[in-house]
Order: structure tokens, then sequence, then C-alpha cells
């Protein structure tokens, strides 16, 4: 049970520490404009030599952002509480921090995977059919990876309550 809980931690640990790098970031699409490269992220876009704020609140953006950081708010929350699971901390009785956790990091999966998708998703529709020297960049590719080691998260979660779960129906019989 406590390795499950220590992997979970583990894969929660670093999807959260890729979270907040994804979403800070501005390298989540680079292209090509004259002869320069530029890249942009959820909060500004750079041209050789400096970077601006998005000034246009364009919706897939506002999506993107907002779904990012209520994963990294699941995530997070998610980590409290499976520490506590890990520690035994006795506080909040009435509910399983195991399972608690596992849904945590599964709710978190879901928010990227939203913002992975609907990012994806209009960019290549919109870039796709304008721009032929345009590709997803580095913190595109980290958010990726983090709805992997959330969802493992979930998993390994899941499975820590399952073993304690297990021991607790078959004595009850």
């Amino acid at each position: 049970m406590y390795s499950f809980m220590g992997g979970g931690l583990f894969c929660a640990g670093v999807g959260n520490i890729l979270l907040i790098v994804s979403t800070a970031t501005d390298y989540w699409m680079q292209y090509r404009h004259s002869s320069n490269y530029m890249h942009q992220g959820l909060w500004r876009y750079c041209v050789p030599g400096k970077c601006m704020t998005h000034t246009d609140s364009i919706a897939y953006w506002d999506a993107t952002r907002a779904f990012m950081i209520l994963s990294l708010l699941a995530c997070f929350i998610g980590i409290v509480i499976g520490v506590m699971a890990f520690i035994h901390y006795s506080s909040f009785d009435g509910f399983d921090k195991t399972f608690a956790a596992g849904i945590l990091f599964f709710i978190s999966c879901f928010f990227v995977l939203l913002a992975m998708a609907v990012y994806t998703g209009v960019t290549v529709n919109y870039y796709g059919k304008r721009y032929g020297n345009w590709r997803f960049s580095w913190s595109y590719i980290m958010g990726w990876v983090a709805v992997v080691l959330t969802f493992f998260s979930g998993i390994f979660y899941m499975c820590a309550y399952r073993m304690h779960e297990c021991p607790r129906n078959s004595n009850s019989r």
C-alpha cells in the first residue's frame, strides 16, 4: 500500500511541477515569420528581442488557462491530502484520504486533458490552415506529460485504496 502511495506522490509531485512550468512558460508554440522564429505561451508571445502579453481575450486561451489553473489546484490539494494519508494524519477521519487524493488526481488529469485538447484543436485548425512553418514546443509537451503523470497518480492512489479496503472487507464476513 505504501509503495503505491509513494509512487503516486512521486508522480503527482513531478506532474505538479510540470503543470506549473508548462502553464507559466512561453513555449507552447513556435513559428517562423519573416525569417525569424517567434514563440508564444498562454500569457505572452515573443518576437526576437522582446516579449509582450496577450492583450486579446481569446476564448481558447482563456479556457486553456482556466483548465490549467484548475488542474494545478486539484493536483496540489491532492498532494496535500495524499501526504496526510501517507503519514496517517488523523484529522478528517470521516472520509478516506487515500480515495480522496486519487479522485483529486483524476480530476487534475481531466482538467489538464481538457486544456490540452482545447489548445490543440484550435491551434491545429487555426495555424495549420494559415501557416505552414509552425510547431508545438516544449511547454506544450510538458502539459501532455503532466496528463500522464496525474493519471498514474490517480491509478496508484486507487490501488492503495483497494489494498487498504480489501483486508477490511474480508474481516467483516
